[in-house]
């Protein structure tokens, strides 16, 4: 079988995917910073990490998926100042930081399974992990990397020779933006540990070698990624918004550790776009999956529609956008239901067999290929439009969504529904079929084509099925 290729971000160059361990495989996956909902950008990445997953079982691989949550230390400013967003939320809302970081870790899962993404195996929240941290920063302590200064304690990113190098270098990590805190030496320098401020009120903080305080962002991840999955593991996900900051130390932590390079593979997901530029709460466009049931779209066809583009790619979405990816999923869910029905199997030529055989290979070879989802997509609607027994189309159908997860197999069972456009011009051309106005049905009969189905008229009524 053809080999796994993946961009590794590290290296700049896709790779064939070699585990460690084959046939296990471990995936660490940065997870929300509970503090707000997810948005829809965040929920591109983890239907990124939900392929990445199902291709790799494809090829037969045993995976062992572990996402963090960051429930403390995710402060406001990249540059280790302001306030941690959690205490803030529970200060804003009236409620307790535990309180609010339950409430959107909830809120996160409950979209995810929207959406169709298996939930992790591991789920671990850096307030359950505090020690596992501070022995982490004990030992890169005792490796001569920290230094303490009047709020924390500090890795000295000048003692890593390569530091940056996921960034492409320390000319990469953008040390204007780190602005100079309470002492530190250089502005690429981070926080291992906080100070609480005094008369903060912090209601998340714990007793260090160092003082009260809280953990660092970066160091929850090298901990606990590192406590279920080893020193060394396999693959590492997170937003392209994480490769100059945030896994820039947390290689560099993990290094000053062990001594080892802590992930072989790096993978990182582009942003989603809105109306063609870019998401903001203050341009008001940070939609959630709760906006896009609002107004009437299957979660599903939001997934649909991040399938369209390669996980590398900006995808630029549009109410419009996810109306075509509705319109196509339905047409698709429409078209699995009617090869279910059509139960008899008729014998199959030498050239019928290759056939699917070939579209097998071809839709397995574009997940192959750094998850090729559009061209995965391309060859699923090319399959359905062959000539192969409408039987071997359906079990072909069923075994491509078990890596697109569209949730096919259960919409068979659930009967789907045609879209509301196409039902409303089927009811309109009923009506005027009804009043003897057979030129203007006949109109409307076209205008239902246009939208990709066709009307069949039986002694019990008019069916219509995807063309």
């Amino acid at each position: 079988m053809a080999e796994i290729y993946l961009f590794n971000s590290l290296t700049r160059k896709k790779e064939v995917f070699t585990p460690i361990a084959s046939p296990e495989v471990g995936i660490y996956a940065c997870g929300p910073t509970v503090y707000d909902f997810s948005h829809i950008g965040h929920m591109r990445r983890y239907v990124g990490d939900d392929i990445l997953r199902n291709t790799l079982k494809l090829k037969g691989y045993k995976i062992k998926y572990v996402m963090n949550i960051t429930d403390v230390g995710h402060l406001s400013s990249d540059a280790d100042t302001g306030e941690d967003k959690i205490e803030k939320a529970a200060k804003k809302s009236g409620k307790s930081a535990w309180d609010i970081a339950k409430f959107f870790e909830n809120d996160f899962f409950s979209s995810a399974k929207a959406l169709n993404i298996a939930k992790p195996d591991i789920v671990c929240k850096a307030t359950e992990h505090i020690k596992e941290q501070i022995e982490m920063i004990q030992e890169i302590e005792k490796n001569g990397f920290t230094y303490k200064t009047e709020d924390g304690i500090y890795f000295d990113t000048s003692k890593l020779y390569d530091y940056g190098k996921l960034s492409g270098g320390k000319e990469g990590i953008r040390p204007g933006a780190r602005i100079d805190v309470a002492g530190k030496r250089h502005p690429t320098d981070f926080a291992l540990w906080k100070f609480s401020p005094k008369d903060s009120k912090r209601q998340m903080e714990w007793e260090s070698p160092w003082g009260t305080g809280f953990p660092g962002w970066h160091i929850e991840c090298s901990a606990m990624s590192r406590k279920y999955l080893g020193e060394v593991f396999d693959i590492h996900t997170g937003g392209v918004d994480h490769i100059a900051i945030h896994h820039t130390n947390e290689i560099a932590q993990s290094e000053g550790a062990t001594g080892k390079e802590p992930v072989r593979l790096w993978i990182h997901h582009e942003f989603l776009q809105i109306d063609g530029g870019k998401m903001a709460k203050s341009l008001g466009n940070t939609y959630r999956l709760h906006d896009v049931v609002k107004k009437g779209f299957d979660p599903l066809a939001l997934r649909y529609l991040f399938l369209t583009a390669h996980y590398k790619d900006p995808l630029n979405f549009t109410w419009d956008s996810l109306g075509a990816a509705q319109t196509s999923l339905e047409k698709l869910r429409l078209q699995v239901l009617t090869l279910k029905e059509q139960e008899k199997r008729s014998a199959l030529s030498t050239e019928k067999n290759e056939k699917i055989e070939t579209y097998r290979e071809d839709f397995t070879s574009a997940l192959y290929d750094d998850l090729n989802t559009p061209k995965a997509l391309a060859i699923f609607w090319e399959m359905l439009k062959s000539n192969i027994p409408s039987p071997d189309k359906y079990d072909l159908a069923i075994s491509f969504d078990e890596a697109l997860g569209l949730g096919l197999k259960e919409a068979v069972v659930e009967k789907v529904k045609v879209p509301g456009k196409v039902q409303k011009l089927i009811d309109e051309r009923e009506r005027l079929r009804e009043q003897g106005k057979f030129e203007e049905a006949d109109k409307v009969r076209k205008e239902i084509e246009e939208e990709g189905f066709v009307l069949e008229d039986t002694p019990d009524g008019s069916k219509v099925k995807p063309q």
